[in-house]
């Protein structure tokens, strides 16, 4: 049996605690949920669109390398 039973233990202790105050806040009705997690998903969106033209970028430089090599390859076998 596992040895580190404590530590499920913690995490599931700690995701009822953070339930509560979920519930808490919610209930209270001091915090604009919404308006909070608009403003998250936004920000997670401009970070989706950053992250994926980074990787559009590396993608056209790998296929830019990956063409100059063919090249090199194809005047190599030319030479032979």
């Amino acid at each position: 049996m596992n040895s580190n039973w404590w530590k499920y233990g913690l995490a599931i202790g700690g995701g009822v605690l953070l339930g509560a105050l979920g519930v808490a806040l919610l209930s209270g009705g001091k915090i604009d949920l919404k308006k909070c997690a608009a403003t998250l998903l936004s920000q997670g969106l401009d970070i989706k669109e950053k992250v994926a033209e980074a990787m559009e970028t590396v993608k056209e430089n790998i296929d830019d390398l990956a063409a100059e090599a063919r090249s090199m390859a194809e005047k190599k076998e030319d030479k032979a």
